[in-house]
């Protein structure tokens, strides 16, 4: 879960294209594998994560197109900032074993051999987390899809 956090957190201190999309796609990977681990296949977390990386497709070709010419430049304030909020983070980890014991408890009773089962694992209060980051991330893709499609505005460029 640690490491699910930490990108959610430098995520804002991003101002270029290319390191969001870095940012997210580390992202996709961790919940991607997170969610794999947790059912009885890969299918769901695979099916999962070309979802996410063709609207990153999207998104990047976007971004290519209205910002091709922007220099990337790292700032030390971010950098710092960001490194604040990872200490911070880390002193915040109350118990970061909980998630392996339930997983343990799980295979005590068994609940991966059966198939109706499986789902409920999503909804435990150990991967509430995982349930609302997904969430949050749906929804910030949909805000930013609908700002950036404005009927109004029309389009991009002009030819």
């Amino acid at each position: 879960m640690m490491m699910l956090m930490i990108p959610i957190f430098i995520l804002p201190l991003m101002s270029h294209p290319l390191s969001m999309g870095s940012i997210l796609l580390m992202q996709t990977i961790l919940v991607s594998l997170i969610t794999g681990v947790m059912n009885l296949t890969f299918w769901f977390s695979y099916i999962m994560f070309l979802i996410m990386i063709g609207g990153m497709l999207i998104m990047f070709i976007y971004m290519t197109s209205t910002a091709s010419n922007e220099k990337f430049v790292m700032k030390t304030n971010n950098l710092i900032l960001g490194s604040i909020f990872i200490i911070i983070l880390m002193t915040m980890m109350i118990n970061k074993y909980q998630t392996i014991n339930m997983t343990k408890e799980l295979m005590k009773f068994e609940l991966n051999n059966n198939w109706m089962f499986t789902n409920v694992k999503y909804y435990m209060p150990n991967m509430s987390m995982l349930l609302i980051s997904m969430m949050i991330y749906l929804l910030l893709a949909l805000v930013m899809t609908v700002k950036m499609t404005k009927k109004e505005s029309g389009p991009l460029r002009k030819k």
